[in-house]
């Protein structure tokens, strides 16, 4: 709806994890650096965790587009909270193999025979599971005996957890010490400081085609990062109901008072 009044191209606080839109704060781009250099280097497995939107997913999909598929096939699970059978065919159809109506043996050994044919042909393979604090302990298990699919000189499968903190905990489980110590890389995403905040929606802005308007004012900044806490989508969804109620009272400039507004939307008190 405000689109033509702010002449913007496109919707700039979507929350979808849209990589163009992928704003490279410090932490964001240590985060990438060290999802990029875990499958490079053929670590094996490589754990990213943070809170709800911090920007996990979005990092995923950029890290994906950068990976050429004449070197790399690779597989995402987007929701992993599966039996192990299952988990197992859902990854081999994720690869894009034909398991459907084989038993669990059968899509292993499928897996493994497209995993050596891969590393015949020069190419990893890699595995992401979003949301990996949602895997069971048989699940992660299960993850794990795939890393040992591997050659005398290379692993066959990297694997790639991202999830929220509560995968670290679950991590630290003593059952599942073998997985843990196999998790050579690591790395925690932090919420954005409130400078981080003020370059992340002009970044935002500036993509979406946004030429000096609409303009937040510095209390309006202010008051979104104290809502928000640095958390992206947070402040996406703040800003979009930011921008609906400027366009509603015709204001090319969002300000502390405007925020208050959209606030008060997003915790359904719109009657106050």
């Amino acid at each position: 709806m405000y689109l033509d009044y702010y002449h913007l191209t496109e919707m700039p606080f979507d929350i979808t994890p849209n990589p163009r839109f992928l704003f490279y704060s410090t932490k964001h781009r240590e985060a990438y650096n060290h999802l990029m250099f875990g499958i490079r280097e053929r670590r094996g497995f490589v754990q990213l965790t943070g809170e709800v939107g911090a920007g996990k997913t979005t990092l995923c999909r950029a890290m994906l587009e950068q990976l050429d598929g004449a070197e790399y096939a690779t597989a995402l699970i987007l929701n992993p909270a599966l039996s192990t059978s299952k988990l197992i065919k859902a990854i081999a159809m994720e690869f894009g193999l034909e398991v459907r109506g084989m038993d669990e043996l059968e899509v292993l050994d499928s897996l493994n025979l497209f995993l050596l044919r891969l590393a015949e042909d020069g190419r990893d393979a890699v595995l992401i599971i979003d949301e990996a604090q949602d895997l069971s302990d048989e699940g992660l298990e299960q993850v794990r005996l795939l890393s040992n699919l591997e050659l005398d000189n290379r692993k066959l499968i990297q694997i790639v957890l991202l999830g929220q903190p509560e995968l670290r905990d679950k991590l630290n489980n003593p059952a599942l010490r073998q997985l843990r110590q196999r998790i050579t890389v690591r790395y925690h995403l932090k919420a954005l400081t409130r400078e981080e905040v003020q370059h992340y929606i002009r970044h935002r802005l500036k993509v979406s085609g946004a030429n000096g308007c609409p303009r937040f004012t510095g209390p309006a900044f202010w008051r979104i990062q104290s809502y928000s806490q640095g958390v992206p989508r947070l402040v996406n969804a703040l800003c979009d109901k930011a921008l609906l109620a400027g366009f509603v009272n015709r204001r090319e400039k969002i300000d502390y008072r405007t925020i208050g507004v959209a606030i008060r939307e997003l915790e359904g008190d719109v009657g106050s």
